[in-house]
């Protein structure tokens, strides 16, 4: 590839980037930002619908040498690539310590529809979420549990916060997520395509060790996860089919979201991958 001429900051391109760091333009404009070498690695390689969902990437001239198999991807992909001087990483980048790498995506949400019909065997479901950086280490972590789908109801925050993007590190782009939920029609969807719905709920009455020593969570289910300060409300917990709580052992008060989801997930995928479980043991 030729060397990418270095942008100004009062570039166009710049402002259009810089703009979408606001929800409604992010919105209007279905692009968001991904930061980071992670992330922008795996916004290179990912495509949908037969198209490249990365559009756009800015690096600064250090990170494009220490990045360049990066940058060579984005440009073999036919991105747009722009050098960049810190103060343009400064104007669209989200962090206090930019990392000198900055991409601009196409949205990549799943209709609901499209999830329900791959007959998914676990799925993740955020009810009430409205922490980004809590939203994005859940679909971090139902991505390495191997959940099949993520969805966040309309009461949650918007997936594409750049904060959530960059809790997820990555995972964004790795599992189907849709997104603008309601929560009835995500949970009514889910049962009739057969999955069993788990509200996690600190009060809840059945104890997820018994859940696991009784086999019932071998088969298809969705955990359903709520707002960290106040949880579920019972309108929610009322449409589960059990109302399951992490059993606390020690003197702790309780589980932060994140590490809830974690042992909950990780808890139906361990059971899936039993003698007898939804999937197979060498299934991936």
């Amino acid at each position: 590839m030729g060397t990418p001429e270095l942008i100004s900051p009062r570039s166009p391109r710049v402002a259009a980037a810089k703009r979408l760091t606001r929800r409604n333009f992010r919105g209007k404009e279905r692009q968001f930002i991904a930061e980071g070498p992670q992330a922008v690695r795996e916004a290179v390689e990912h495509r949908r619908d037969g198209r490249a969902t990365l559009i756009e990437l800015f690096a600064t001239v250090e990170a494009a040498e220490r990045y360049a198999d990066i940058v060579e991807a984005a440009h073999t992909a036919g991105a747009r690539v722009h050098l960049a001087p810190d103060e343009v990483l400064a104007e669209v980048s989200q962090t206090v310590t930019p990392q000198g790498i900055v991409g601009v995506c196409h949205f990549l949400d799943s209709p609901f529809e499209e999830i329900l019909a791959a007959k998914p065997r676990l799925v993740a479901v955020l009810a009430h979420v409205r922490d980004p950086g809590n939203a994005g280490t859940v679909l971090r972590c139902a991505d390495a549990a191997g959940a099949d789908a993520v969805v966040l109801t309309d009461a949650s925050v918007d997936l594409y916060n750049p904060k959530s993007v960059r809790a997820s590190v990555g995972s964004i782009f790795h599992l189907p997520v849709a997104v603008g939920v309601p929560v009835e029609q995500a949970v009514s969807g889910l049962k009739a395509a057969g999955v069993r719905i788990l509200a996690a709920d600190g009060a809840g009455d059945d104890d997820l060790d018994a859940e696991l020593d009784a086999g019932t969570m071998g088969g298809p289910s969705a955990w359903v996860f709520g707002n960290e300060a106040w949880g579920l409300p019972a309108e929610t917990r009322a449409l589960a089919d059990a109302v399951v709580r992490v059993p606390i052992h020690g003197r702790a008060e309780s589980l932060n979201l994140a590490t809830a989801a974690a042992v909950c997930l990780y808890a139906s995928a361990r059971a899936q991958r039993a003698s007898g479980g939804c999937r197979s043991v060498t299934s991936n």
